[in-house]
């Protein structure tokens, strides 16, 4: 899961896939990645957290990083939330499969519309709470892929 700063979006797209991903007994990970490093290191904004809990969707533990070629090895998917983390990813891929790894995570929930999940950072509570509603139906339909895949 992939954003700017790795502070809300990615971070939130992280813990409700891990929190399915448990709850189905899946042995699968799941990670996340800012294109930046301006907050390596820190917790998810306050505002992400709050949300998160409120939802029963904890991420109080993960802590910001950025995306590096590496990643492209140790992943089988990355899922960035907007065009601009599309490209600054797509410009660090080596070759075709790593370029063919990279997707944007709602075109799960909205297969073919390229939309992207806004930054909640500049704006209100509201913001944050739409961007959890549209990264939960997004992880729930990678999840019935990976449990359809599984079978």
């Amino acid at each position: 899961m992939v954003c700017l700063g790795n502070i809300c979006r990615s971070p939130m797209a992280d813990g409700l896939m891990r929190k399915k991903v448990a709850e189905n007994n899946l042995d699968i990970v799941v990670d996340s990645a800012g294109t930046s490093g301006f907050h390596v290191g820190e917790a998810p904004d306050n505002r992400m957290r709050e949300t998160a809990k409120g939802r029963n969707t904890p991420i109080d533990d993960l802590r910001a990083r950025q995306f590096s070629v590496d990643d492209f090895d140790n992943f089988d998917i990355i899922y960035v939330m907007d065009s601009s983390n599309l490209k600054n990813i797509l410009s660090l891929s080596r070759d075709e499969n790593d370029r063919q790894k990279v997707k944007l995570i709602l075109n799960e929930s909205h297969p073919g519309k390229d939309l992207e999940v806004p930054d909640p950072y500049y704006g209100g509570e509201r913001g944050f709470h739409e961007v959890y509603d549209m990264l939960d139906e997004a992880t729930d339909v990678i999840l019935e892929k990976l449990i359809n895949g599984k079978r």
